[in-house]
């Protein structure tokens, strides 16, 4: 008899992570998440009400695992801020490339999918996405103190550089090329120079 997982509802929302980071909300059906977990149906109904809600867990998880990296690598107060904001980009470059499904950001994956979809899932990628603008912000400020960066405006920086990585994963994906992120690997480049 199969071993039970010691968190059910974490091991159904990482098993779905990664076949919807594939496949898109939309394509990936509740009974090839379950059969992919190895789980009953009772199983995912007794953690969420409808596949909605579970879209919303799952958003609301991504956040977390996304938000907690995010701090560790700004964390890291031995490198100046410009170092550890590069860093950031580099690393949003080498997971967004072509090949590299499993670890695609879900804010570039769904974001165009379920927005008119589903209200609460808008709100969740609504809210991760500023709290991650505010993480970017807070890094640019202490850019600023810390000498490493020039004197900008952290909130409208931080914004339009998330934007401008948001844009270029998509044309990435659209084009089947990493020109449009080696094009933000630039911009963000110029924007964060003395």
């Amino acid at each position: 008899m199969k071993q039970p997982y010691a968190d059910t509802r974490q091991h159904i929302l990482d098993t779905a992570a990664h076949l919807i980071a594939a496949k898109g909300f939309s394509c990936v059906g509740l009974n090839e998440v379950l059969q992919a977990a190895e789980v009953p149906k009772g199983s995912f109904y007794h953690y969420f009400k409808s596949k909605e809600q579970f879209g919303q867990a799952l958003l609301e998880d991504f956040f977390n695992r996304y938000l907690g990296f995010i701090d560790s690598l700004f964390a890291n107060t031995a490198l100046p801020a410009r170092e550890r904001l590069l860093r950031y980009w580099q690393q949003w470059r080498d997971t967004q490339c072509e090949g590299c499904d499993e670890q695609k950001c879900m804010v570039v994956k769904l974001s165009a999918e379920v927005a008119d979809l589903s209200e609460p899932m808008r709100l969740t990628l609504r809210d991760g996405t500023e709290r991650i603008i505010g993480r970017l912000a807070d890094c640019i400020a202490a850019g600023a103190a810390d000498g490493s960066l020039p004197t900008l405006d952290p909130l409208d920086t931080a914004r339009t550089l998330y934007q401008l990585w948001l844009g270029a994963s998509l044309l990435a994906k659209l084009h089947r090329t990493e020109c449009p992120l080696e094009h933000a690997m630039g911009a963000t480049k110029k924007i964060l120079s003395l």
